[in-house]
Formats: structure tokens, C-alpha cells, sequence
């Protein structure tokens, strides 16, 4: 079974981008990765994927205590379902602001593990000022952030456990490529 976790783009989204002064932004549109000044790896193109359910974790970050780290191996896809791109729509007010946060303790855990990819349902692995540095920290330790995913619920209903398929955009020069990450769960 093959479900599409990425964020449908629209014409008006399109339209809104096209409008920025800095097109480089365009590229942080949607389901995308923060390239942070690296390649991405085609070894990271087909990954073993498990998602969290956090979306009980509400007023402070999703910290290491509120996921079993025991499954998570070297070169994995790890998401985080909290349903907050559900409860608040893409784009909206407060969507770029007040989203979930990954605790700094739980980051460098999943580093430490080696996980090629950290998955988010919202805009970033941190808010604000620490958004930036904390994505270039990650990369260099060959971790990278996608953002925005969506549809994280029906991995849950489904056990939790998938092959992740990303596929960025290969567009040189710009900090942020969007991608397609399509989840691909046994039937047994």
C-alpha cells in the first residue's frame, strides 16, 4: 500500500510564493527539506521509516521521554504526527510561529542514533531564531529536516512502520527543495 505524505500545493500557495521578493523561498514551499548548503544523498531516497504518535504533547517541546528511541536504527526516517498541520491548515496564522517543537535533548539523540531524516507534520524542528541554526547542526551530522508532511495518521492506523520514498526537487542554489515522500506500508 502506498500512501502520499506530502502536502498538496495549490495554485493560490503557487501564486502567494511567486509574489515573495526573495524567490529562493519558493523552494521552502510546501513538503520540503532545508538543504542547508548540502546534497542530498540518493541513499536516502528509500528509508525505513517509523512515525511517533506526540499529538498528546501540548504547551512545551516533544521531549526524548515521549517516544521509545529503542526501534529508531542508523539511517532511518523518523516522523512526528502531532496533527498540527490538521488543526490549524497549512500557511495559517500561527502555523509558522507556534508549531511544536522538538526538544534540543531529543535532536541530539536522534542524531546520536545516525537518522537520515527527521520527518515533521508543521514548519520546523524549532521555532524562530533557533529554526535555522538548528537544521544546519543536523545536516551536518548528515541529518536532514522535511517539513510539512501530512496524512502521518493513516502510518499510525497502519502500525507505525514504513518504507520512506523522497524524492527532492534537484535545484541548485536555494536553501529549501521541495520534495514528494511517498510512504510505503507491507500488506500482510
Amino acid at each position: 500500500m502506498l500512501i502520499d505524505i506530502t502536502l498538496n500545493v495549490t495554485p493560490e500557495m503557487l501564486k502567494e510564493a511567486s509574489e515573495l521578493k526573495n524567490p529562493a523561498l519558493i523552494g521552502h514551499l510546501g513538503t520540503h527539506f532545508d538543504a542547508m548548503d548540502k546534497q542530498f544523498p540518493l541513499e536516502y531516497t528509500k528509508l525505513d521509516g517509523i512515525v511517533f504518535d506526540v499529538s498528546a504533547v501540548k504547551e512545551r517541546d516533544i521531549d526524548i521521554n515521549d517516544i521509545n528511541l529503542s526501534p529508531v536504527q542508523k539511517n532511518m526516517f523518523i516522523a512526528f504526527f502531532t496533527g498540527f498541520i490538521d488543526e490549524i491548515g497549512y500557511g495559517n496564522n500561527g502555523y509558522f510561529s507556534a508549531h511544536p517543537q522538538l526538544s534540543k535533548e531529543l535532536i541530539e539523540a536522534l542524531i546520536q542514533k545516525g537518522v537520515s531524516i527527521i520527518g515533521l507534520d508543521f514548519a520546523g524542528v524549532r521555532r524562530g531564531a533557533e529554526h535555522i541554526p538548528t537544521d544546519q547542526y543536523c545536516a551536518e551530522f548528515g541529518t536532514f529536516i522535511i517539513e510539512n508532511l501530512v496524512n502521518l495518521n493513516a502510518l499510525l492506523e497502519k502500525g507505525g512502520k514504513f518504507t520512506a520514498n523522497t524524492y527532492p526537487m534537484n535545484i541548485q542554489g536555494i536553501t529549501g527543495l521541495p520534495c514528494r515522500v511517498i510512504a510505503e506500508i507491507q500488506d500482510y
